[in-house]
């Protein structure tokens, strides 16, 4: 799961960036408003993490010019505000969930959990679900019925994509940049080859799932 982190105490930043990397998240962490919009209208995170208080745009309108621009990435609001105010007026512009400062990381990590539950079918914590696959979120072993097998590190980045869009349209641009970076010289022939592999494992594991190809499109998980 790809996360953006915008705070602006560095400290604080790096700090959260260690703790979600060490349970298998990938971050992208900025120190501003302008750069946590710029990376966010990007669409290619699956949870936003958004301070309030920050320099150049605050957090609250961040959130408003993303929802705005139709960007409906879960966003999570840290405040050091104790504020009935802030809370009420972040959830009201669409934010998702919010922690107040100081929080404890199994806090953080619960939330951003629940966040993932409503992004796809969880059956528990390190199993996402859908049709007749499972894919396991730790091991990256992609399941189905007594059959198993081990994905690659960009194999499951890939899946893992498709699966939290169930049946969604995903371009061959947008998973360039979520799984190879915004300066990356990655081609389309990159995710081709690797959509191969995956179509090749859910056969190899007699899955009726499917990468379908949406010409000139994209592709889709379907049952």
């Amino acid at each position: 799961m790809k996360l953006l982190l915008v705070e602006d105490e560095v400290q604080l930043s790096e700090a959260l960036s260690q703790i979600l990397i060490k349970n298998n998240y990938s971050v992208d962490a900025v120190y501003d408003g302008d750069d946590g919009l710029n990376y966010g209208l990007t669409d290619i995170y699956d949870v936003i993490i958004l301070d309030i208080m920050l320099p150049k745009l605050n957090g609250l309108q961040v959130l408003r010019i993303l929802r705005k621009k139709g960007v409906s990435t879960p966003i999570i609001l840290l405040t050091a505000k104790d504020s009935v105010e802030d809370k009420v007026t972040g959830l009201d512009l669409g934010a998702d969930d919010y922690l107040s400062k100081p929080f404890s990381s199994e806090e953080l990590l619960a939330r951003l959990r629940a966040l993932t539950r409503r992004k796809g079918e969880v059956i528990n914590d390190n199993i996402l679900d859908f049709g007749d696959i499972r894919l396991n979120l730790s091991t990256y072993d992609l399941e189905c019925k007594n059959n198993s097998i081990t994905l690659t590190l960009k194999e499951f980045d890939i899946l893992h994509y498709f699966m939290q869009r169930p049946k969604s349209i995903v371009s061959k641009d947008d998973l360039i940049t979520k799984l190879w970076g915004f300066d990356s010289e990655a081609d389309h022939n990159n995710i081709e080859v690797y959509i191969s592999f995956l179509r090749k494992k859910l056969t190899h594991i007699d899955s009726s799932v499917k990468i379908s190809t949406i010409r000139r499109v994209g592709y889709k998980l379907e049952e």
